[in-house]
């Protein structure tokens, strides 16, 4: 995002940006043809299509936030989409949290009060990027829930590639229609002009959008499959997020401090703390939540056994 806002290529109203980013995870569209499964039944695939309008408004609202705020303010927020997901998990799908998990979910926004803290005294634009992608955020982990639901909930399952490939499609659709009657009228003073204000070539321009469609694809489908198959499940989720925090945070310092912006792109303790907080309570969340699923599925097991006891007496 701050090589795209460089090269004149970030415009909020455009959100071309955006269009690229959903191409990216409609890609997995091709995955489709390896895994070979059924698409189930319009409904669901109807119901899939239609959740990602939140996710559109979120991604919009963290990206441009992104643009504002710089890469280290918007890695430490974003990190607590897993807890936001969490507090919604309990409010739609009816899953209850123990003392520790909501210790964990605490952790997490007490963290993300320690960035606001810091934020504002970096002007009233970083201080509006920190909001957006607060709320994004937010609606972010709504998105991830009502998608799981989707894809676990009933007797119409729908795979990984499928969602992503209908989730893409759709919010690619919704941002084409937007770049033909929005964008394209404006295309000159929106985008060309301040392309070559900042030297950006045609080449280099689609070269950029283009390394952002790859990425969206890789972190689409990564996501999604660490939730549903990967060992640790919501272990390893929390985990990562946690890691994509500390390298967004560490190389942002390392490239842009003193370059690029201002006192947002660099290093301070405020930062350093609220990043540890976030991402300890975001980890801790997934290895709590880990430790009560094996609990719960040794509950469902010696149950088994005690039943099968009194069966064979």
């Amino acid at each position: 995002m701050e090589s795209l806002k460089g090269a004149g290529l970030a415009d909020p109203k455009c959100q071309l940006y955006m269009l690229f980013y959903y191409f990216g995870t409609a890609s997995a569209i091709f995955l489709l043809r390896l895994e070979q499964t059924e698409w189930p039944p319009a409904r669901t695939v109807l119901k899939t299509s239609c959740v990602v309008l939140f996710d559109i408004v979120a991604q919009m609202m963290n990206y441009t936030g992104a643009s504002l705020a710089g890469p280290t303010i918007f890695a430490i927020i974003y990190s607590s989409v897993t807890a936001w997901a969490a507090l919604y998990s309990q409010l739609i799908l009816g899953r209850r949290m123990n003392a520790r998990q909501w210790f964990a979910v605490c952790t997490v926004f007490v963290g993300l009060s320690l960035t606001v803290t810091d934020t504002c005294e970096l002007g009233p634009e970083v201080l509006h990027g920190l909001v957006l992608i607060f709320v994004g955020s937010s609606m972010h982990g709504l998105f991830y829930v009502m998608s799981e639901a989707v894809m676990i909930v009933g007797e119409d399952k729908i795979s990984v590639s499928q969602t992503c490939a209908l989730q893409g499609a759709t919010a690619a659709l919704a941002f084409f229609l937007w770049q033909v009657f929005y964008t394209v009228p404006r295309f000159d003073v929106k985008i060309w002009e301040p392309m070559q204000e900042s030297g950006t070539t045609l080449l280099v321009g689609l070269s950029l959008l283009g390394v952002f469609a790859i990425i969206s694809f890789v972190h689409s489908i990564t996501f999604f499959h660490t939730l549903r198959h990967f060992p640790g499940g919501a272990t390893s989720a929390g985990v990562f997020k946690g890691l994509q925090a500390v390298l967004v945070f560490v190389f942002t310092d390392w490239i842009y401090c003193g370059r690029v912006g201002g006192e947002e792109m660099c290093f301070s303790r405020i930062k350093f703390f609220s990043l540890v907080t976030v991402s300890g309570g975001v980890a801790f969340y997934g290895i709590v939540t880990k430790e009560r699923e094996k609990n719960t599925s040794r509950g469902y097991e010696e149950i088994g056994e005690a039943d099968t006891i009194i069966n064979i007496e």
